[in-house]
């Protein structure tokens, strides 16, 4: 008795995945195998291989963004260059928390996308979190053969001590048989520019017989990104010129000595500065003026 009953849930178990696998390969109702639909913007679900349709993109118009100029020129470039089909590197925007690394890739997706027929193809964003990253081969299996081009975006991308991870990115990225599709880029943000922290690449070096070589086998993962663009703390001046967009874009009003003193005030409180501190002083001087951010 204990064995058919074994017997009947292994069987119920393995219909299960049958019926899972057919409803992933299943065309959607636009007819897309793939899960692409009319919206621009998604979020890989890695353990159950969907895309899940992002229908309102948490962003700031590309003009708000101050204070990363060049970075900001050059990935938009690479991604014009992407979008028109020619060629374009993955990129790693790496530094100071806060500066807009995320904010930059998906203004930029959206400034792009919202340009319309401009000798552009479509251009679709997809996120995918790092917990994910081991199932990007069946996502780039997914969107290979879509008439489309797609950023594949992870934020805050890092490996910690013990993670093996970062080799399957590795091969991904650059250097596995299949490849990246040629509508693909990869584009990931980070606090470290190596992906990995300090204590992890030293102790390979010591523990390794060919210290050397174990660490390049950490530092070539970055390799694999040909944009390696860094964001770092800004001065006052550059904070201030950030509150100040924002202010004017939210339609604050305030005059220039006051946004000035509130803002000198709410960085020394937060020891820092940063767009991310800009917008939360807007935040704030919305709320206070009655006004909707």
């Amino acid at each position: 008795m204990v064995q058919s009953t074994n017997y009947l849930a292994e069987i119920a178990a393995t219909l299960e995945k049958i019926a899972k696998s057919l409803e992933t390969m299943a065309p959607t109702a636009d007819g897309s195998a793939s899960g692409i639909g009319e919206v621009d913007a998604y979020h890989w679900e890695g353990n159950s291989a969907v895309l899940m349709p992002v229908r309102k993109v948490s962003r700031v118009p590309l003009e708000m963004l101050k204070g990363i100029d060049q970075v900001q020129d050059i990935l938009l470039r690479n991604t014009e260059q992407f979008a028109r089909g020619h060629g374009a590197n993955n990129a790693l925007l790496w530094g100071a928390r806060g500066m807009g690394k995320s904010s930059l890739v998906k203004a930029i997706h959206g400034d792009i996308a919202g340009r319309g027929n401009d000798g552009f193809q479509r251009l679709i964003l997809i996120e995918i979190a790092r917990e994910d990253l081991e199932t990007l081969p069946a996502l780039m299996r997914r969107i290979a053969g879509e008439p489309a081009r797609f950023i594949v975006f992870c934020d805050d991308l890092s490996f910690d001590s013990g993670e093996t991870s970062y080799k399957s990115l590795k091969t991904i990225l650059d250097g596995g048989l299949e490849g990246r599709p040629d509508n693909v880029l990869f584009y990931a943000t980070s606090n470290r520019r190596h992906l990995m922290p300090r204590d992890m690449i030293e102790n390979e070096r010591s523990t390794a017989i060919n210290p050397g070589e174990a660490v390049e086998e950490k530092v070539s993962l970055s390799d694999r990104f040909g944009l390696w663009l860094g964001f770092h703390n800004c001065d006052q001046d550059t904070f201030l010129t950030m509150v100040r967009s924002y202010a004017e874009h939210f339609g604050l009003g305030l005059d220039e000595q006051t946004l000035r003193a509130r803002a000198i005030e709410w960085a020394a409180t937060r020891g820092a500065r940063s767009g991310r501190v800009a917008i939360q002083l807007v935040r704030t001087l919305a709320g206070e003026m009655g006004k909707p951010v």
